[in-house]
């Protein structure tokens, strides 16, 4: 298995660290050729708005769009989050617009409005996992096929869709891999439909 991390902008290097931890093979995407072969992509956290024309310079938005629909999974986190939802309040910015989700950017505030917190999330285990939110997204709104994993008052802000995976924190920054563990289990999922 060989899981691909969009490598323009974000926490890439974190990402890769513990899906090695995990033994998982890992390639970084920076452009459509290097979609090739892999298992899975993930999405990591950036500045959306970067992100979504960095995707349209390097030839990426559509090729990716379209391995997501075709099944292949795909985990987005923060700005991940964003780029997978169909709708960004306020916001024309180019997505993939994969998931059935009406999303907020920034919706806890700025930079000083960051924060961590041990939360439940029941589809992880019984231990509750510590989350990082920095400058975090939220999904306001999801269609009926969205599951919501985690939320806070109202708040969506872990989700999955079919082979679509979204968190509005960073699991990278942690050192509990559940997360990830949890998004092997949707690619291992996928391989034995096909």
């Amino acid at each position: 298995m060989k899981i691909g991390i969009l490598a323009l902008q974000g926490a890439v290097r974190e990402h890769r660290n513990l899906l090695r931890c995990l033994g998982v093979e890992t390639v970084d995407v920076l452009n459509p050729h290097d979609l090739h072969g892999i298992s899975g992509l993930i999405l990591p956290g950036g500045e959306s708005t970067t992100v979504g024309k960095l995707l349209v310079r390097y030839g990426l938005l559509e090729p990716i769009a379209e391995a997501g629909r075709a099944g292949l999974p795909i985990f987005g986190t923060c700005t991940g989050l964003i780029l997978l939802s169909k709708y960004i309040n306020g916001s024309a910015q180019p997505r993939l617009g994969l998931m059935d989700a009406h999303v907020e950017r920034n919706a806890f505030g700025r930079q000083l409005a960051s924060f961590e917190a041990d939360m439940p999330i029941p589809a992880l285990g019984d231990a509750p996992f510590h989350t990082v939110f920095i400058r975090a997204p939220y999904i306001e709104k999801a269609g009926g096929d969205v599951t919501t994993l985690l939320s806070l008052e109202d708040k969506i802000l872990f989700a999955q869709q079919g082979n679509l995976l979204a968190a509005a924190f960073h699991p990278e920054l942690t050192s509990d891999t559940r997360v990830h563990e949890y998004f092997l289990r949707i690619i291992a999922t996928a391989q034995t439909s096909q």
